[in-house]
Protein backbone atom coordinates (compact mmCIF):
# COMPACT_ATOMS: atom_id res chain seq x y z
CA UNK A 1 0.00 0.00 0.00
CA UNK A 2 1.21 3.53 -0.84
CA UNK A 3 2.18 5.88 1.95
CA UNK A 4 -0.89 7.78 3.17
CA UNK A 5 -1.59 11.47 2.79
CA UNK A 6 -3.01 13.71 5.48
CA UNK A 7 -5.92 16.04 4.80
CA UNK A 8 -5.64 18.86 7.33
CA UNK A 9 -9.14 20.22 7.94
CA UNK A 10 -10.11 23.62 9.30
CA UNK A 11 -13.04 25.63 7.88
CA UNK A 12 -13.59 23.16 5.04
CA UNK A 13 -15.62 20.39 6.65
CA UNK A 14 -17.07 18.67 3.58
CA UNK A 15 -16.41 15.94 1.07
CA UNK A 16 -18.04 17.39 -2.06
CA UNK A 17 -16.02 19.97 -3.99
CA UNK A 18 -13.19 19.54 -1.51
CA UNK A 19 -9.99 19.56 -3.62
CA UNK A 20 -7.73 18.51 -0.73
CA UNK A 21 -9.69 15.27 -0.38
CA UNK A 22 -9.81 14.76 -4.14
CA UNK A 23 -6.02 15.18 -4.49
CA UNK A 24 -5.18 13.01 -1.48
CA UNK A 25 -7.57 10.25 -2.52
CA UNK A 26 -6.03 10.14 -6.00
CA UNK A 27 -2.64 9.37 -4.45
CA UNK A 28 -3.57 6.58 -2.03
CA UNK A 29 -4.77 6.13 1.55
CA UNK A 30 -6.19 9.20 3.31
CA UNK A 31 -5.99 10.32 6.94
CA UNK A 32 -8.47 13.18 7.57
CA UNK A 33 -7.31 15.24 10.54
CA UNK A 34 -9.01 18.04 12.47
CA UNK A 35 -7.09 19.80 15.23
CA UNK A 36 -8.94 21.79 17.87
CA UNK A 37 -6.41 24.61 18.18
CA UNK A 38 -7.00 27.36 20.73
CA UNK A 39 -3.33 28.33 20.75
CA UNK A 40 -2.50 29.33 17.17
CA UNK A 41 -5.38 31.87 16.79
CA UNK A 42 -4.47 33.53 20.09
CA UNK A 43 -7.18 36.03 20.99
CA UNK A 44 -9.22 34.84 18.01
CA UNK A 45 -9.83 31.29 19.21
CA UNK A 46 -13.36 30.37 18.20
CA UNK A 47 -16.17 31.60 20.42
CA UNK A 48 -18.84 29.73 22.32
CA UNK A 49 -21.50 29.70 19.60
CA UNK A 50 -19.03 28.48 16.99
CA UNK A 51 -18.00 25.65 19.32
CA UNK A 52 -21.58 24.43 19.45
CA UNK A 53 -21.71 24.35 15.65
CA UNK A 54 -18.27 22.79 15.38
CA UNK A 55 -19.27 19.86 17.59
CA UNK A 56 -22.23 18.97 15.41
CA UNK A 57 -20.39 19.65 12.15
CA UNK A 58 -17.52 17.36 13.12
CA UNK A 59 -19.96 14.66 14.23
CA UNK A 60 -21.69 14.82 10.84
CA UNK A 61 -18.38 14.77 8.95
CA UNK A 62 -17.14 11.84 11.02
CA UNK A 63 -20.22 9.83 10.01
CA UNK A 64 -19.72 10.66 6.33
CA UNK A 65 -16.01 9.82 6.43
CA UNK A 66 -16.61 6.54 8.24
CA UNK A 67 -19.12 5.56 5.57
CA UNK A 68 -16.58 6.42 2.86
CA UNK A 69 -13.86 4.36 4.57
CA UNK A 70 -11.51 6.93 6.15
CA UNK A 71 -12.23 7.65 9.83
CA UNK A 72 -11.82 11.23 11.03
CA UNK A 73 -8.87 11.75 13.39
CA UNK A 74 -9.31 14.36 16.12
CA UNK A 75 -6.44 15.96 18.01
CA UNK A 76 -6.19 18.94 20.34
CA UNK A 77 -3.25 21.34 20.60
CA UNK A 78 -1.13 23.56 18.37
CA UNK A 79 -2.00 22.68 14.77
CA UNK A 80 1.51 22.47 13.35
CA UNK A 81 2.72 20.24 16.17
CA UNK A 82 -0.28 17.93 16.02
CA UNK A 83 -0.15 17.63 12.23
CA UNK A 84 3.52 16.70 12.43
CA UNK A 85 2.80 14.10 15.11
CA UNK A 86 0.26 12.39 12.88
CA UNK A 87 2.61 12.66 9.88
CA UNK A 88 5.21 10.75 11.89
CA UNK A 89 2.72 8.22 13.27
CA UNK A 90 1.39 7.16 9.87
CA UNK A 91 4.47 7.88 7.74
CA UNK A 92 2.56 10.34 5.58
CA UNK A 93 4.25 11.45 2.38
CA UNK A 94 2.54 14.86 2.27
CA UNK A 95 -0.22 17.01 3.73
CA UNK A 96 -3.08 18.37 1.63
CA UNK A 97 -5.14 21.33 2.83
CA UNK A 98 -7.31 24.16 1.55
CA UNK A 99 -5.52 27.48 1.94
CA UNK A 100 -6.92 29.97 4.46
CA UNK A 101 -6.57 33.75 4.74
CA UNK A 102 -6.74 34.44 8.48
CA UNK A 103 -3.30 35.65 9.60
CA UNK A 104 -2.85 32.88 12.17
CA UNK A 105 -3.63 30.17 9.63
CA UNK A 106 -1.25 31.68 7.11
CA UNK A 107 1.48 31.66 9.75
CA UNK A 108 0.68 28.03 10.56
CA UNK A 109 0.78 27.07 6.88
CA UNK A 110 4.20 28.67 6.49
CA UNK A 111 5.54 26.94 9.60
CA UNK A 112 4.15 23.56 8.50
CA UNK A 113 5.60 23.92 5.00
CA UNK A 114 9.05 24.29 6.57
CA UNK A 115 8.70 20.87 8.25
CA UNK A 116 6.88 18.71 5.69
CA UNK A 117 5.50 18.78 2.18
CA UNK A 118 2.33 20.86 2.30
CA UNK A 119 0.08 21.13 -0.75
CA UNK A 120 -2.42 23.98 -0.54
CA UNK A 121 -5.53 24.02 -2.70
CA UNK A 122 -8.10 26.70 -3.52
CA UNK A 123 -11.64 26.06 -2.36
CA UNK A 124 -12.41 28.48 0.43
CA UNK A 125 -13.61 31.27 -1.87
CA UNK A 126 -14.94 31.83 -5.37
CA UNK A 127 -11.43 32.82 -6.51
CA UNK A 128 -8.03 33.41 -4.98
CA UNK A 129 -8.22 37.14 -4.05
CA UNK A 130 -4.50 37.50 -4.73
CA UNK A 131 -5.34 36.88 -8.37
CA UNK A 132 -8.11 39.49 -8.47
CA UNK A 133 -6.01 42.45 -9.56
CA UNK A 134 -6.32 45.94 -10.98
CA UNK A 135 -5.03 46.62 -14.48
CA UNK A 136 -1.89 47.96 -12.87
CA UNK A 137 -1.44 44.72 -10.93
CA UNK A 138 -2.46 46.12 -7.54
CA UNK A 139 -4.86 44.78 -4.92
CA UNK A 140 -8.37 46.13 -4.43
CA UNK A 141 -9.46 47.89 -1.24
CA UNK A 142 -12.95 48.92 -2.39
CA UNK A 143 -15.67 46.36 -2.94
CA UNK A 144 -17.38 47.55 -6.14
CA UNK A 145 -14.29 47.45 -8.41
CA UNK A 146 -13.24 44.21 -6.70
CA UNK A 147 -16.64 42.71 -7.50
CA UNK A 148 -16.38 43.75 -11.16
CA UNK A 149 -12.93 42.20 -11.44
CA UNK A 150 -14.12 39.04 -9.67
CA UNK A 151 -16.99 38.72 -12.14
CA UNK A 152 -14.44 38.64 -14.95
CA UNK A 153 -13.20 35.34 -13.46
CA UNK A 154 -16.66 33.83 -13.05
CA UNK A 155 -18.24 31.35 -13.22
CA UNK A 156 -16.17 29.16 -10.94
CA UNK A 157 -15.32 25.65 -12.09
CA UNK A 158 -18.13 23.10 -11.71
CA UNK A 159 -18.09 21.51 -8.24
CA UNK A 160 -16.16 18.28 -7.78
CA UNK A 161 -18.22 15.27 -6.67
CA UNK A 162 -17.57 13.75 -3.27
CA UNK A 163 -15.32 10.68 -3.39
CA UNK A 164 -17.51 7.62 -2.99
CA UNK A 165 -14.74 5.51 -1.44
CA UNK A 166 -11.66 6.47 0.54
CA UNK A 167 -8.96 4.10 1.71
CA UNK A 168 -7.25 4.44 5.05
CA UNK A 169 -3.96 3.11 6.46
CA UNK A 170 -3.92 -0.48 7.64
CA UNK A 171 -3.18 0.53 11.24
CA UNK A 172 -5.59 2.52 13.40
CA UNK A 173 -4.61 6.12 14.03
CA UNK A 174 -5.20 7.28 17.64
CA UNK A 175 -7.89 9.94 17.93
CA UNK A 176 -9.55 12.02 20.63
CA UNK A 177 -13.23 11.46 21.28
CA UNK A 178 -15.32 14.47 20.24
CA UNK A 179 -17.24 14.42 23.53
CA UNK A 180 -13.96 14.86 25.43
CA UNK A 181 -13.59 18.34 23.98
CA UNK A 182 -16.74 19.55 25.77
CA UNK A 183 -17.68 21.96 22.99
CA UNK A 184 -21.36 21.93 23.95
CA UNK A 185 -22.61 24.18 26.76
CA UNK A 186 -24.00 22.41 29.81
CA UNK A 187 -24.09 24.63 32.92
CA UNK A 188 -26.16 26.40 31.75
CA UNK A 189 -27.11 25.07 28.34
CA UNK A 190 -27.63 28.40 26.59
CA UNK A 191 -27.96 26.69 23.17
CA UNK A 192 -31.46 25.25 23.64
CA UNK A 193 -32.73 27.63 20.94
CA UNK A 194 -30.17 26.48 18.37
CA UNK A 195 -32.32 23.53 17.34
CA UNK A 196 -33.42 25.14 14.08
CA UNK A 197 -29.96 24.60 12.61
CA UNK A 198 -28.64 21.44 10.95
CA UNK A 199 -24.83 21.64 10.99
CA UNK A 200 -22.98 19.45 8.52
CA UNK A 201 -22.77 18.89 4.79
CA UNK A 202 -26.27 17.43 4.50
CA UNK A 203 -27.72 20.46 6.28
CA UNK A 204 -25.82 22.72 3.90
CA UNK A 205 -27.18 20.87 0.88
CA UNK A 206 -30.70 21.38 2.24
CA UNK A 207 -30.11 25.11 2.56
CA UNK A 208 -28.72 25.29 -0.98
CA UNK A 209 -31.79 23.50 -2.31
CA UNK A 210 -34.05 25.93 -0.45
CA UNK A 211 -32.11 28.85 -1.94
CA UNK A 212 -33.73 28.24 -5.32
CA UNK A 213 -37.10 29.27 -3.90
CA UNK A 214 -35.72 32.54 -2.52
CA UNK A 215 -33.62 33.90 -5.38
CA UNK A 216 -36.43 35.69 -7.25
CA UNK A 217 -37.49 37.78 -4.25
CA UNK A 218 -34.13 37.93 -2.49
CA UNK A 219 -33.26 41.57 -3.19
CA UNK A 220 -36.41 42.78 -1.41
CA UNK A 221 -37.15 40.00 1.07
CA UNK A 222 -33.66 39.84 2.59
CA UNK A 223 -34.31 43.26 4.17
CA UNK A 224 -37.56 42.26 5.88
CA UNK A 225 -36.81 40.73 9.31
CA UNK A 226 -40.36 39.49 9.82
CA UNK A 227 -40.20 37.58 6.53
CA UNK A 228 -36.50 36.62 6.64
CA UNK A 229 -35.82 36.00 2.99
CA UNK A 230 -32.12 35.36 3.61
CA UNK A 231 -30.47 32.11 2.59
CA UNK A 232 -29.20 31.23 6.12
CA UNK A 233 -26.18 29.68 4.43
CA UNK A 234 -23.63 31.84 6.26
CA UNK A 235 -22.65 29.32 8.99
CA UNK A 236 -22.45 26.50 6.43
CA UNK A 237 -20.17 28.64 4.27
CA UNK A 238 -18.07 29.70 7.24
CA UNK A 239 -17.39 26.12 8.30
CA UNK A 240 -16.89 25.05 4.70
CA UNK A 241 -19.74 22.53 4.68
CA UNK A 242 -20.53 23.72 1.17
CA UNK A 243 -18.26 25.42 -1.32
CA UNK A 244 -19.05 28.93 -2.58
CA UNK A 245 -18.70 27.54 -6.11
CA UNK A 246 -21.52 25.08 -5.45
CA UNK A 247 -23.66 27.91 -4.08
CA UNK A 248 -22.85 30.07 -7.11
CA UNK A 249 -23.96 27.42 -9.59
CA UNK A 250 -27.12 26.64 -7.61
CA UNK A 251 -28.08 30.32 -7.47
CA UNK A 252 -27.47 30.75 -11.20
CA UNK A 253 -29.65 27.73 -11.97
CA UNK A 254 -32.60 29.14 -10.00
CA UNK A 255 -35.40 31.18 -11.54
CA UNK A 256 -34.84 34.91 -11.13
CA UNK A 257 -31.94 37.33 -11.06
CA UNK A 258 -29.27 35.84 -8.81
CA UNK A 259 -27.00 38.92 -8.90
CA UNK A 260 -28.11 40.47 -5.56
CA UNK A 261 -27.42 37.21 -3.75
CA UNK A 262 -24.16 36.52 -5.57
CA UNK A 263 -22.90 39.96 -4.57
CA UNK A 264 -23.17 38.78 -0.96
CA UNK A 265 -21.02 35.75 -1.79
CA UNK A 266 -18.63 38.14 -3.52
CA UNK A 267 -18.50 40.28 -0.38
CA UNK A 268 -17.21 37.24 1.49
CA UNK A 269 -14.35 37.01 -1.04
CA UNK A 270 -13.72 40.73 -0.59
CA UNK A 271 -13.41 40.53 3.18
CA UNK A 272 -10.90 37.68 2.82
CA UNK A 273 -9.04 39.89 0.36
CA UNK A 274 -8.93 42.64 2.98
CA UNK A 275 -7.62 40.55 5.89
CA UNK A 276 -5.05 39.05 3.55
CA UNK A 277 -3.72 42.57 2.96
CA UNK A 278 -4.39 43.96 6.45
CA UNK A 279 -4.20 41.05 8.92
CA UNK A 280 -5.02 43.14 12.01
CA UNK A 281 -8.34 44.57 10.78
CA UNK A 282 -10.11 42.95 13.71
CA UNK A 283 -8.24 45.23 16.10
CA UNK A 284 -6.82 48.24 14.25
CA UNK A 285 -8.73 51.07 12.56
CA UNK A 286 -8.45 51.11 8.80
CA UNK A 287 -8.50 54.93 8.91
CA UNK A 288 -5.97 56.59 11.20
CA UNK A 289 -8.37 59.44 12.09
CA UNK A 290 -10.37 56.98 14.17
CA UNK A 291 -7.39 56.46 16.44
CA UNK A 292 -8.37 59.84 17.90
CA UNK A 293 -12.05 58.99 18.39
CA UNK A 294 -13.11 59.57 22.00
CA UNK A 295 -15.13 56.39 22.54
CA UNK A 296 -17.08 56.35 25.77
CA UNK A 297 -15.64 54.38 28.68
CA UNK A 298 -16.28 54.04 32.39
CA UNK A 299 -19.17 52.59 34.35
CA UNK A 300 -21.97 54.27 32.40
CA UNK A 301 -20.66 52.96 29.07
CA UNK A 302 -20.22 49.53 30.63
CA UNK A 303 -23.85 49.56 31.76
CA UNK A 304 -24.97 50.66 28.30
CA UNK A 305 -22.92 47.92 26.66
CA UNK A 306 -24.44 45.32 28.98
CA UNK A 307 -27.94 46.60 28.15
CA UNK A 308 -27.13 46.30 24.45
CA UNK A 309 -25.94 42.70 24.81
CA UNK A 310 -29.09 41.76 26.70
CA UNK A 311 -31.53 43.45 24.33
CA UNK A 312 -32.53 46.14 26.84
CA UNK A 313 -31.75 49.37 24.97
CA UNK A 314 -35.32 50.65 24.64
CA UNK A 315 -35.09 50.44 20.84
CA UNK A 316 -37.33 47.49 19.90
CA UNK A 317 -35.68 46.41 16.66
CA UNK A 318 -32.21 46.55 18.21
CA UNK A 319 -33.39 44.58 21.23
CA UNK A 320 -35.14 42.01 19.04
CA UNK A 321 -31.93 41.43 17.13
CA UNK A 322 -29.77 41.09 20.21
CA UNK A 323 -32.20 38.62 21.76
CA UNK A 324 -32.42 36.63 18.53
CA UNK A 325 -28.62 36.46 18.55
CA UNK A 326 -28.46 35.13 22.10
CA UNK A 327 -31.25 32.62 21.54
CA UNK A 328 -30.24 31.25 18.14
CA UNK A 329 -26.61 32.20 17.50
CA UNK A 330 -27.65 34.21 14.44
CA UNK A 331 -29.15 37.59 13.62
CA UNK A 332 -30.93 38.90 10.54
CA UNK A 333 -28.46 40.88 8.41
CA UNK A 334 -30.45 44.14 8.27
CA UNK A 335 -30.83 44.04 12.03
CA UNK A 336 -27.12 43.30 12.47
CA UNK A 337 -26.37 46.60 10.78
CA UNK A 338 -28.88 48.47 12.93
CA UNK A 339 -27.65 46.88 16.17
CA UNK A 340 -24.00 47.52 15.31
CA UNK A 341 -24.67 51.12 14.26
CA UNK A 342 -26.59 51.74 17.47
CA UNK A 343 -23.68 50.56 19.60
CA UNK A 344 -21.06 52.55 17.74
CA UNK A 345 -22.96 55.77 17.06
CA UNK A 346 -25.91 56.12 19.44
CA UNK A 347 -23.93 54.74 22.38
CA UNK A 348 -20.49 55.88 21.12
CA UNK A 349 -18.88 52.60 22.20
CA UNK A 350 -15.77 51.31 20.44
CA UNK A 351 -16.59 49.02 17.52
CA UNK A 352 -14.04 46.51 18.81
CA UNK A 353 -16.23 45.70 21.80
CA UNK A 354 -19.07 44.82 19.44
CA UNK A 355 -16.74 42.80 17.25
CA UNK A 356 -15.73 40.65 20.21
CA UNK A 357 -19.33 40.13 21.33
CA UNK A 358 -20.35 38.97 17.88
CA UNK A 359 -17.27 36.75 17.71
CA UNK A 360 -18.41 34.87 20.79
CA UNK A 361 -22.14 34.73 20.08
CA UNK A 362 -22.48 34.27 16.29
CA UNK A 363 -22.38 30.76 14.85
CA UNK A 364 -21.15 32.29 11.56
CA UNK A 365 -18.51 34.57 13.12
CA UNK A 366 -15.92 34.87 10.38
CA UNK A 367 -12.77 36.92 10.99
CA UNK A 368 -12.91 38.64 7.62
CA UNK A 369 -16.64 39.32 7.54
CA UNK A 370 -16.90 40.26 11.20
CA UNK A 371 -13.95 42.66 11.11
CA UNK A 372 -14.72 44.35 7.80
CA UNK A 373 -18.46 44.64 8.53
CA UNK A 374 -17.92 46.27 11.91
CA UNK A 375 -15.40 48.70 10.43
CA UNK A 376 -17.83 49.43 7.58
CA UNK A 377 -20.53 50.39 10.09
CA UNK A 378 -18.11 52.39 12.25
CA UNK A 379 -16.75 54.33 9.29
CA UNK A 380 -13.23 53.33 10.28
CA UNK A 381 -12.71 50.87 7.44
CA UNK A 382 -10.94 51.50 4.15
CA UNK A 383 -14.25 50.76 2.43
CA UNK A 384 -16.93 51.92 4.83
CA UNK A 385 -20.10 53.85 5.45
CA UNK A 386 -19.20 57.44 6.45
CA UNK A 387 -19.48 57.89 10.22
CA UNK A 388 -21.92 60.77 9.71
CA UNK A 389 -24.47 58.50 8.07
CA UNK A 390 -26.22 57.37 11.22
CA UNK A 391 -28.86 54.71 10.79
CA UNK A 392 -32.21 55.56 12.39
CA UNK A 393 -33.41 52.31 14.01
CA UNK A 394 -36.92 53.54 14.77
CA UNK A 395 -37.75 54.64 11.22
CA UNK A 396 -35.88 51.67 9.71
CA UNK A 397 -37.96 49.33 11.85
CA UNK A 398 -41.16 50.73 10.33
CA UNK A 399 -39.71 50.97 6.82
CA UNK A 400 -38.76 47.30 6.78
CA UNK A 401 -41.98 46.12 8.44
CA UNK A 402 -40.33 44.59 11.52
CA UNK A 403 -43.45 44.48 13.72
CA UNK A 404 -43.88 40.70 13.77
CA UNK A 405 -40.12 40.22 14.21
CA UNK A 406 -40.27 42.43 17.30
CA UNK A 407 -43.30 40.56 18.65
CA UNK A 408 -41.41 37.29 18.39
CA UNK A 409 -38.27 38.40 20.21
CA UNK A 410 -39.57 41.13 22.52
CA UNK A 411 -42.73 39.58 23.98
CA UNK A 412 -43.24 42.55 26.33
CA UNK A 413 -44.35 44.48 23.23
CA UNK A 414 -46.40 41.74 21.56
CA UNK A 415 -49.72 43.42 22.29
CA UNK A 416 -48.86 46.73 20.61
CA UNK A 417 -50.15 47.75 17.21
CA UNK A 418 -48.00 47.89 14.10
CA UNK A 419 -47.95 51.70 14.43
CA UNK A 420 -46.82 51.77 18.07
CA UNK A 421 -44.47 48.81 18.33
CA UNK A 422 -41.52 50.42 16.58
CA UNK A 423 -41.31 53.32 19.06
CA UNK A 424 -43.57 52.59 22.05
CA UNK A 425 -41.86 55.25 24.22
CA UNK A 426 -42.77 58.16 21.93
CA UNK A 427 -46.23 56.70 21.33
CA UNK A 428 -46.84 56.62 25.09
CA UNK A 429 -47.46 52.87 24.96
CA UNK A 430 -44.29 51.52 26.57
CA UNK A 431 -45.10 48.72 29.04
CA UNK A 432 -43.49 48.98 32.48
CA UNK A 433 -41.54 45.75 31.82
CA UNK A 434 -39.79 47.31 28.83
CA UNK A 435 -36.95 49.82 29.39
CA UNK A 436 -36.97 53.44 28.31
CA UNK A 437 -34.45 54.29 25.53
CA UNK A 438 -30.88 54.56 26.77
CA UNK A 439 -30.59 57.76 24.75
CA UNK A 440 -32.85 59.64 22.36
CA UNK A 441 -32.15 59.30 18.66
CA UNK A 442 -31.44 62.97 18.06
CA UNK A 443 -29.36 63.24 21.23
CA UNK A 444 -27.31 60.19 20.29
CA UNK A 445 -26.86 61.45 16.75
CA UNK A 446 -25.66 64.85 17.90
CA UNK A 447 -23.19 63.32 20.36
CA UNK A 448 -21.78 61.02 17.68
CA UNK A 449 -21.34 63.82 15.15
CA UNK A 450 -19.61 66.00 17.72
CA UNK A 451 -17.20 63.17 18.56
CA UNK A 452 -16.44 62.71 14.86
CA UNK A 453 -15.72 66.42 14.42
CA UNK A 454 -13.40 66.39 17.42
CA UNK A 455 -11.55 63.34 16.05
CA UNK A 456 -10.97 65.08 12.71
Amino acid sequence: MNSPNLVWLRQDLRLADQPAFAAAAAEGPVVPLYVLDDETPGAWAIGGAQRWWLHHSLAALARDLAAAGAPLVLRRGRSVDEVMRVVAEVGAQRVHAIGHYEPWWQAAEQALAERTELVLHDGLLLADPRQVRTRQGGRYRIFTPFWRALLDQMPPAPPLPAPEVLTSPESTVPSDRLEEWELLPTKPDWATGFGGWAPGEKGAVGRVEALAERIAGYDVNRNLPSLDGSSRLSPHLHFGEVSPAAVWHAAKAADGDATPYLREIGWRDFTANMIDQFPNLGEVNGRAAFDRMAWRGGEEATRDFAAWTRGRTGYPIVDAGMRELWATGWMHNRVRMLAASFLVKHLLIDWRRGTRWFWDTLIDADYGNNSVNWQWIAGSGLDSNPFGRIMAPLSQSAKFDAADYIRRWVPELAGLSDDDIHDPHTAGRRPSAYPAPLIGHQEGRARALQAAIAAR
